[in-house]
């Protein structure tokens, strides 16, 4: 290791401030301008991640507002193995929003005159040794905590400025590529959602003929498929001509299960925890007679997973080009669309929110309340003619497609900047004068 690199402890440049414990009287599910920064904003591996908002309307202390680039730690994990306990976050800027900086989370603050980047402390935070010396240290049994001496203790040997930044640039850089990707696919699965919305919910087409209008936004042989009328049915008034059916008419529950006589060597296992709005953060891979009890629903290509346990979690997804091992876990209700063309309308039809609330609302049980996963089959909705489902399939195919490319480049992108940010941290490899990785 060069001799420009210098022995620090942590505590020697920084200091980690406690959250404030805001009042609960105060929380809410409604949006409102401020956001409490709270464990579930810290990815697996760092990095910060929006997740269910969590919205404050009381009174707020100006000590504990939070601004754009500042580093937040967790302090408190819920799951099994800490996942994030420790790990470092940046602040991002949010149109809209105020992030407040609430218990449980420690705000990192550079003492005066110290020759540390912020940025470089943010990937600090979130390498292999650091990591390790804060799980080491962790108290609690179910609930896993960690301290500011704690943190402060870890010692490590520090770069110089120029090389401070130079690291940070290079592992911002796949940050920055990474969070674009993941904006990109918001805009996606919400165009998706919102043309499911309108076709097959509100019925846009059919309310803009039978006021004699065009339909906005499709051809003029597409809008000649939607009738110009209503008539009643069980779900109220619903395109004259369409039935009302569930998603079992559009797609077979739990279709294939691993056995004991018929399965790979290895899967490829997604668990109910690792799946929230369509994103797959881990995919664990275990020899067959080795993998948990409950790796056996058998994915394929257009499959749509929706987690039966806590179903209000929104741990959902659309399977899209899987390997030949893939395979969930039995808290999920896999639907396999019948007909190709009922692939994405049984994907949004079953995700939407209005289909979650009502499973959440179902799901019954004090300690794990869930559905059985025929009650996801049996989500209602309208049954539109084949044509027009097709016409559907045709638009809607295109969107879900890129997103899942654009799922696999930021997944690819993220393997390297964790594969380069040990090695970058540790002096491993070093970045010469020209920018060059050496």
């Amino acid at each position: 290791m060069s001799s420009e690199w210098t022995d620090f402890k942590l505590g020697d440049l920084i200091s980690v401030k406690h959250g404030y414990a805001f009042k609960s009287e105060f929380f809410s599910e409604v949006p409102t301008q401020y956001q409490l920064v709270t464990p579930g904003n810290f990815a697996i591996g760092g990095g910060f991640q929006l997740g269910k908002g969590k919205y404050y309307s009381g009174v707020i202390p100006e000590d504990y507002v939070l601004h754009k680039g500042d580093v937040v730690v967790t302090m408190t994990d819920l799951s099994r193995a800490a996942d994030t306990l420790g790990y470092a976050a940046v602040i991002p800027k949010t149109e809209g929003t105020v992030w407040l900086h609430n218990q449980r989370v420690g705000l990192v603050e550079i003492k005066p005159g110290a020759a540390v980047q912020s940025n470089y402390l943010h990937y600090l935070l979130r390498s292999r040794d650091y990591r390790h010396h804060v799980v080491s240290g962790a108290t609690g049994s179910t609930v896993k905590h960690t301290a500011p001496t704690r943190i402060c203790e870890f010692r490590f040997l520090l770069p110089p400025l120029i090389e401070q930044e130079s690291i940070s640039t290079i592992l911002g850089a796949l940050d920055d590529r990474i969070a674009l990707l993941r904006e990109t696919n918001v805009t996606l699965e919400a165009i998706a959602q919102a043309t499911f919305k309108s076709w097959f919910v509100d019925f846009d087409p059919v309310h803009a003929k039978q006021q004699g209008r065009a339909p906005e936004g499709m051809s003029e042989t597409t809008a000649a498929l939607f009738p110009d009328s209503f008539e009643e049915s069980e779900l109220g008034l619903v395109p004259r001509g369409w039935k009302i059916g569930t998603l079992a008419n559009l797609a077979t529950l739990n279709p294939e299960s691993w056995t004991t006589k018929n399965h790979p060597d290895v899967l490829a296992y997604i668990d109910l925890a690792n799946v929230k709005d369509n994103e797959v953060a881990e995919v664990s891979e275990y020899l067959f007679d080795e993998a948990p009890s409950r790796a056996r629903r058998v994915l394929r290509d257009g499959d749509t997973i929706v987690g039966t346990v806590r179903p209000g979690n929104r741990s959902f997804a659309f399977i899209h080009e899987p390997t030949e091992n893939l395979t969930g876990s039995t808290g999920f209700a896999v639907l396999r669309p019948t007909l190709v063309a009922n692939t994405e309308f049984v994907y949004l039809a079953a995700t939407q929110d209005a289909s979650i609330e009502h499973l959440a609302h179902l799901a019954d049980g004090a300690a794990y309340p869930a559905v059985r996963p025929d009650v996801v089959a049996g989500i209602q909705c309208v049954l539109p003619c084949t044509a027009i489902m097709q016409i559907f399939h045709d638009v809607s195919a295109p969107l879900l497609s890129k997103l899942s490319d654009n799922k696999q480049q930021a997944q690819t992108l993220a393997t390297l900047r964790d594969t380069l940010l040990p090695r970058l941290i540790s002096g491993q490899i070093r970045i010469s004068a020209e920018g060059e990785l050496v």
